[in-house]
């Protein structure tokens, strides 16, 4: 489920040329994380905390100071490491960044499975919204559709894509399970509707090989699922060159 609501996102954000933000907004969650291990409370509660203001500080600043959205998630990136570095304990630092494969409880999956339907519902039933505002803003206005308030749902769905993975690839990774089967996706396909498939079917992918490799060889899970995705990325390059 984490697999296909990342390649959903992640297509979204390609075509919003938010691509590499995803990974530097996935660090936002570090001092949540932080403070969740110092106060001994579930690391996930406080990583989205952390996640969610930090999507609705982005959100804001944008607005007031007319930046580009790129610019404000550098700033509130560079500053959520700093202060989550400092405060995550050493012994917890590695987990809090590459993630740990663990069991889950029945809640914790009910409740993952119900974040992820909500991600995929929203974003395809308001895909020609989402599109409208990314693509023309003014546009959108003239349409009724307000961007401001789109880019903010956008920002949030992330977000919530990034706490769902969290616990298996951690801070440092997850962003990367949202960019890169999103740009393979983009390599091998020509239209939005069968990229987001293929997106999904990628993402998908590595994260069941990766499982699936890292369990076999008895490699860290997050790390190995990433380097999946990283090959399919070289083998998509092959295709997008014969293409031209």
């Amino acid at each position: 489920m984490v697999g296909a609501v990342s390649g959903l996102v992640g297509s979204f954000a390609v075509m919003k040329r938010l691509a590499l933000a995803s990974d530097p907004i996935s660090h936002i969650a570090l001092p949540g994380l932080g403070v969740a291990f110092l106060f001994s409370f579930n690391p996930i509660i406080g990583a989205a905390a952390a996640l969610l203001i930090g999507a609705v500080l982005i959100w804001g600043l944008e607005r007031r100071m007319g930046a580009t959205t790129e610019s404000v998630i550098g700033v509130v990136f560079s500053l959520a490491l700093a202060v989550g570095t400092l405060i995550t304990p050493s012994e917890d630092i590695i987990n809090a960044l590459f993630g740990s494969y663990g069991q889950i409880s029945l809640n914790e999956f009910l409740l993952g499975a119900l974040v992820s339907l909500g991600i995929f519902v929203f974003l395809l039933s308001k895909r020609r919204q989402m599109m409208l505002a990314i693509l023309s803003p003014e546009l959108a206005s003239t349409a009724g559709v307000n961007a401001d308030r789109y880019n903010l749902y956008f920002l949030l769905a992330m977000v919530l894509t990034i706490v769902l993975g969290l616990k298996y690839l951690g801070a440092l990774l997850m962003g990367s399970l949202i960019i890169i089967p999103a740009v393979v996706s983009r390599n091998i396909t020509r239209s939005f509707s069968s990229m987001i498939l293929a997106g999904i079917i990628m993402s998908v992918l590595s994260v069941i090989a990766g499982i699936l490799i890292a369990q076999s060889r008895g490699f860290a899970i997050g790390p190995t699922i990433i380097s999946v995705a990283g090959f399919l990325f070289v083998v998509s390059l092959l295709f997008s060159s014969k293409r031209k």
